[in-house]
């Protein structure tokens, strides 16, 4: 079977966390493991390409893996003990188990050993089948420093003890919220980069939403899930009207709303309506809501605000932030005046932050004190290592000139 390049890659990363899983499950090394599925990640992307797919790329992926480890593991005894003689048996393909280790795998990443950044790049690598490099790249760091960092997360989960297997119950409900954060962070930072000169990373979102559509296959009854799956497509429809042709950012009230995508925004909807339906509600559900309501405005000026406060007010209630805070002060200012949303400013959290900033600089302008405003947007642009943020704050301050 042959393919384009995307396809086996996609393929191949698809079927990462299985092969990882199969792994863990046989030699029950984690670190050890990981290496050697990336090994065989790197020979599929050699040899696919030229060869075509095998017939059971799994079963293909699961016997190079484990020759790669069994490989590594000669060479580990013969280091320590040169005078004996190790034989192994050679690796035969074998029938691949139907157990899906993804779940299981993602709780480890997971780990509560690991800090949330470590968490986001050990799921990238182990459970996204993306190598050190793009890692690193996709959050501007070198690669060697990105291979320092998921080294030791690999070794501060086997100093812990972890074991292969779903946590237990009492833990469950902790470490699934860990799950779906990390998830949520990688899609955050593939549509709005925290810095560098792209306004948006693809590849970051496009990962995000996939990993959390497996989770979904695996969890079709958790609504949080569901949630966040719902939340990520919302936000990912509008992505072609949300930079202009030079990458500049267009904020959501300018944008063209023919450039969002329809069939995404259909699917986000009737997921987040059918979950919302069927019991208790959680911090991504009501996130999917607002940006549903967002979505569903044929135009700007037909955002149904007092809904969106409403959904803000709830949110606040049951998972309290800075952020979400910040967002429900515009929220407020669209229903009763910017100066509302001005009053309401000082109670939000991170005065210095640069969002804040920008938010008191539109707020501002709204208000009709553009000296104020310019003041607050050149503040704002300080405060973001993100280039076409800096710019576009820029350009509102001068404008205002």
């Amino acid at each position: 079977m042959r393919a384009g390049t995307a396809g086996f890659e996609g393929l191949a990363r698809e079927l990462a966390p299985v092969v990882l899983g199969a792994l863990i499950r046989r030699f029950g090394d984690f670190a050890g493991c990981e290496d050697a599925v990336q090994e065989a990640l790197l020979a599929a992307a050699t040899q696919w390409p030229e060869q075509g797919v095998p017939d059971d790329p799994k079963g293909w992926l699961i016997t190079v893996a484990a020759r790669r480890r069994i490989e590594a593991w000669r060479s580990e005894t013969a280091r320590r003990r040169r005078e004996e003689s190790t034989a192994m048996v050679e690796v035969e393909p074998e029938p691949v188990a139907a157990v899906d280790d993804t779940l299981t795998l993602l709780f480890l990443c997971c780990h509560p050993a690991l800090t949330p950044a470590t968490q986001v790049a050990l799921t990238l690598r182990a459970v996204g089948g993306l190598t050190t490099g793009e890692i690193a790249r996709a959050f501007l760091m070198p690669e060697a420093t990105m291979g320092q960092r998921i080294s030791r997360a690999k070794q501060r989960i086997k100093d812990s003890g972890a074991r292969f297997v779903l946590p237990p119950s009492g833990e469950r409900a902790e470490r699934m919220a860990a799950v779906l954060h990390a998830l949520y962070l990688i899609f955050n930072e593939g549509y709005a980069a925290s810095s560098g000169a792209d306004l948006q990373r693809v590849e970051l979102t496009a990962e995000a939403i996939r990993l959390t559509r497996q989770l979904r296959l695996l969890l079709p009854d958790d609504d949080e899930v569901a949630g966040l799956l719902a939340l990520m497509l919302l936000i990912d429809a509008r992505r072609a009207a949300r930079s202009s042709q030079d990458g500049g950012l267009i904020p959501l009230d300018e944008q063209d709303r023919g450039l969002w995508d329809p069939a995404t925004i259909a699917e986000g909807v009737e997921l987040i309506t059918r979950t919302l339906a069927s019991g208790p509600l959680g911090p991504y559900q009501v996130q999917a809501a607002i940006a549903a309501v967002h979505d569903e405005a044929a135009r700007a000026e037909d955002t149904d605000w007092p809904q969106i406060l409403g959904l803000y007010d709830l949110l606040e209630h049951i998972a309290p932030g800075p952020m979400v805070t910040l967002n429900r002060v515009v929220a407020l200012a669209m229903v009763e005046g910017p100066e509302a949303g001005l009053a309401e400013l000082s109670r939000v959290e991170l005065q210095e932050h640069y969002r804040v900033h920008a938010v008191r600089a539109h707020l501002l302008e709204l208000a009709g004190t553009p000296e104020a405003a310019r003041g607050a947007y050149e503040q704002a642009a300080r405060g973001t290592l993100s280039l076409p943020e800096q710019r576009y704050l820029r350009a509102r301050a001068a404008r205002l000139a």
